[in-house]
């Protein structure tokens, strides 16, 4: 019996409609990245396991996918090994590549490796797949497409401004009204100082991250499974349900935080960022979250989100500054800052709020019936003289019934249809009808190129 077909779960095909689609997406956001002044590159789908583990948190570390070696992939490792299911040992003898868990990793080891060759600070920007081993479920997938946009090699702030305007410009072009979610990892840094806990930081931003999945008593209750003492939790609590304006929450802060020399620094910076925003005349909803936390550990600074503000979704965008990511191969010393768009996430929200423009799915613009050889032949002479005008021809390839070749147009919404039979054929003319009104013209083919352009 034929072995029936699927794919791997957390992973999706992609029909032509659905293609023309995501094209849009990426587009739209590929022309704002160049109107900033970004570069592209790409790096390959897999990397070196040392290049990723250790460099997304424990957590991140299980959801890496990792690749057998190829070949005898058991030769290094022994029987002992074997029989003890130890995969922390075990993976490095049997698995020396992964598939890449984001583009920001795999993006510093870029620049250390290509140092020599690249203008500071480079701006870059990045749109390619990525893998994790995550539960698949509404908005999450284990493949699923990153359009990046970092800068290297500057500590400036300006650097977090532009980058705030460039999300709010890409999603005011895709007509999606969203919140952005503002916090600085020094805030949370201050934060787990003034309740005594420094060292728990790690614990405490993971755990806080998940608020709005889990809420807040969740989370407590996760800290508390971490060491933090009730006392310490009591404290933070207030802190993370901070309310009123931007400015009323930073004068909060600032009253809380005042003990805290890291915590007061990350204050500034945000004070710097929100106004300077504020000044740029933002069309999105810039919040301050002392909740945010992004839980992967490179973050240093800054730190954002982006939700879509009409429909139940995920993080559509985040990013944040990370100011010691390439000193982890080599390269101390080196700021860099970005931003991540989830396409895919992006692709559900377009398709939820049908903010997609009308003419996305338009496919080809006309297609030519096939009436016999000697009309098909003159039809090609006429789809190639449109072609060479931009305007998207073809010609249906078999001379079949007129109602299968009609079937053929409409499955694609093709809106016009040209027919060349014999009397136009003998008149040099074509004959041209628009599908949607059903009007019908004898026209020449420089007449048919002026009407469909």
């Amino acid at each position: 019996m034929a072995q029936k077909p699927s794919i791997p779960k957390g992973t999706r095909d992609f029909s032509p409609e659905e293609m023309a689609k995501r094209n849009y997406i990426f587009n739209t956001i590929k022309d704002v990245f160049l109107l900033y002044g970004f570069q592209q590159i790409e790096t390959p789908a897999m990397e070196n396991l040392s290049t990723l583990m250790g460099k997304y948190g424990e957590e991140g570390d299980k959801l890496l996918f990792k690749i057998l070696n190829s070949g005898d992939f058991l030769r290094d490792a022994s029987d002992e090994m074997l029989s003890s299911r130890d995969c922390l040992h075990l993976t490095p003898k049997l698995c020396e590549k992964g598939l890449r868990y984001d583009l920001t990793v795999p993006f510093a080891r870029y620049v250390v490796q290509h140092r020599n060759e690249l203008q500071f600070p480079f701006k870059r920007y990045q749109i390619q797949p990525v893998w994790r081993a995550d539960r698949p479920q509404k908005g999450r997938y284990r493949e699923f497409y990153q359009c990046d946009a970092d800068v290297v090699g500057s500590d400036s702030l300006v650097n977090e401004v532009e980058l705030i305007s460039l999300i709010d410009e890409v999603f005011f072009r895709f007509g999606i009204n969203i919140t952005i979610k503002l916090n600085n990892r020094r805030i949370l840094s201050g934060i787990a100082e003034i309740i005594g806990a420094p060292e728990k930081i790690v614990d405490i931003t993971v755990a806080i991250d998940k608020i709005d999945k889990i809420g807040i008593d969740n989370v407590n209750a996760e800290l508390k499974e971490k060491g933090l003492s009730d006392e310490a939790i009591a404290t933070l609590r207030p802190l993370l349900e901070l309310s009123g304006t931007n400015n009323e929450k930073i004068s909060t802060l600032e009253t809380l935080l005042a003990s805290s020399e890291i915590g007061v620094k990350g204050i500034e910076e945000l004070k710097y960022v929100i106004s300077s925003a504020d000044e740029m005349g933002l069309r999105s909803i810039l919040e301050l979250d002392v909740s945010l936390a992004r839980g992967l550990n490179y973050y240093t600074g800054s730190i954002l989100e982006v939700k879509a503000n009409d429909v139940e979704m995920g993080s559509i965008t985040g990013g944040g500054r990370y100011d010691n990511l390439t000193g982890v191969f080599g390269m101390d010393g080196v700021s860099g800052v970005g931003i991540s768009f989830g396409a895919d996430r992006i692709f559900d929200v377009l398709n939820t709020l049908n903010l997609y423009p009308a003419d996305t799915c338009a496919t080809t613009k006309v297609i030519f019936m096939n009436f016999g050889d000697a009309e098909a032949k003159q039809s090609l002479k006429y789809v190639m003289q449109l072609r060479k005008e931009g305007i998207s021809a073809e010609l249906y390839p078999e001379s079949s019934k007129m109602k299968k070749q009609m079937t053929y147009a409409n499955g694609k919404n093709i809106p016009f249809v040209a027919m060349v039979g014999e009397t136009e054929l003998a008149e040099d003319k074509v004959a041209l009808k628009n599908m949607s009104t059903g009007e019908q013209e004898l026209l020449d083919i420089s007449k048919v190129i002026e009407k469909l352009k």
